[in-house]
């Protein structure tokens, strides 16, 4: 039986930056084991965001599993409730609920900081036990990402996500239709609870963002999908410490393997990750591992950061990994982004997205460094993102 790796770099795609040169922060990273996998196997580009469609990591992700966001996509937040275990009526209403910090009536941190879990719970909490009613509850989740939920009420609303609105006043991000206002109205009601919090004064102190707001997006109902093993055959495993690749790999099947250190930002558990998912490849088809500190990175607005996320995964994860999987028989393993988070923008963007794979069968025309420019080069793209994964598993 073929023992397959996919380990994927959030947002490590980027566009030429002047203080690399004119290189990408791919490009320009220290990554011999992705430049390996590039190497002996082949490389191409992949659209994971559909036209018409945000480019957000739900959409991409979904299209990385291999499945069409078109088909299967109901919104972020029922993803992320499947991770939490929140139990969904078909008639709920469900939103990402981010704690942020706002300033001079503009979005300037999707994050609060990166506040401490244990912080932002006391926040949710209370806010829950001041706000909560019959009709709409709040659920703490990891560091600033919650979730709300919402009973009997229906909406037809657009929301803004703030990580893709840094910088931007607040007034062009609010909620606009149906539910809108009730909406504004619970933001603005948790701004005057946090306006003097102990935890802001603490945060103001040790001269850290301050949570300003609850901020609500991503709104959706109950999500459903296809098992992958009935989908592909296979059995996976998925190692991650967001709640949104918790959830989709929960909807389709994957048995998540929990890591101690496992952050979801760049001072993650690169070690701790590699090991588990070698340990996990010798029960599972399949091993998915997903490392968010590109992408934070890059809605930090820092290429450095950025640069030593991706080689800590090169050196930590790709390495050990793709050297493990050369003990079986038959293996395949695959390198890619979810989706570009440009450093200058620090928002998501839906241009198609490098990979490298290599392993049994997989032969290339360009055999050379992975980086956007070279994948281009190759002259192989896929342009239904969701077929990636078939590709990867029978081509």
């Amino acid at each position: 039986m073929t023992k397959y790796a996919i380990i994927v770099p959030d947002g490590a795609a980027d566009e030429p930056l002047e203080q690399f040169g004119g290189k990408t922060v791919l490009d320009a990273a220290e990554t011999p084991n992705m430049d390996e996998v590039s190497t002996q196997g082949r490389q191409g580009l992949v659209r994971t965001i559909p036209e018409d469609m945000e480019a957000g990591s739900d959409v991409a992700q979904m299209s990385l599993l291999g499945y069409d966001p078109l088909t299967f996509y109901t919104g972020r937040a029922p993803i992320e409730a499947v991770a939490q275990n929140i139990k969904l009526s078909m008639n709920d209403w469900v939103f990402r609920c981010n704690l942020v910090t706002i300033a001079d009536g503009k979005m300037a941190d999707h994050s609060a900081g990166h506040i401490s879990t244990e912080e932002a719970r006391a926040l949710i909490k209370e806010l829950n036990e001041q706000l909560g009613n019959e009709k709409f509850q709040l659920y703490p989740g990891v560091s600033y990402r919650h979730l709300l939920v919402f009973k009997g009420l229906d909406f037809d609303v657009q929301t803004y996500s703030p990580h893709d609105n840094l910088g931007q006043k607040i007034e062009k991000l609010l909620p606009r239709g149906k539910g809108a206002e009730m909406l504004i109205d619970l933001m603005a009601r948790s701004q005057q609870l946090f306006s003097n919090h102990d935890i802001n004064r603490v945060r103001k102190d040790l001269g850290e963002n301050q949570v300003s707001s609850i901020w609500l997006w991503g709104q959706g109902r109950k999500a459903r999908m296809e098992s992958f093993q009935k989908r592909f055959g296979i059995k996976g495993a998925a190692i991650t410490a967001v709640d949104l690749v918790r959830g989709l790999s929960k909807l389709i099947g994957f048995e998540l393997i929990e890591v101690p250190g496992a952050t979801g930002f760049v001072d993650t558990n690169y070690q701790g990750k590699a090991s588990a998912a070698i340990k996990a490849l010798g029960k599972y088809d399949l091993v998915f591992v997903h490392i968010e500190g590109p992408d934070e990175a890059s809605h930090n607005g820092s290429a450095e950061m950025k640069k030593q996320a991706i080689e800590q995964i090169d050196k930590h994860i790709v390495g050990p990994v793709l050297e493990a999987m050369q003990n079986y028989e038959s293996w395949r393993i695959l390198v890619m982004p979810d989706h570009p988070t440009p450093v200058s923008s620090k928002a998501h963007s839906s241009e198609p997205v490098p990979f490298a794979m290599a392993g049994d069968n997989v032969s290339g025309i360009l055999h050379t460094t992975f980086s956007e420019a070279n994948a281009a080069k190759s002259g192989f793209r896929i342009d239904k993102g969701f077929e990636i994964m078939e590709y990867f598993l029978k081509s």
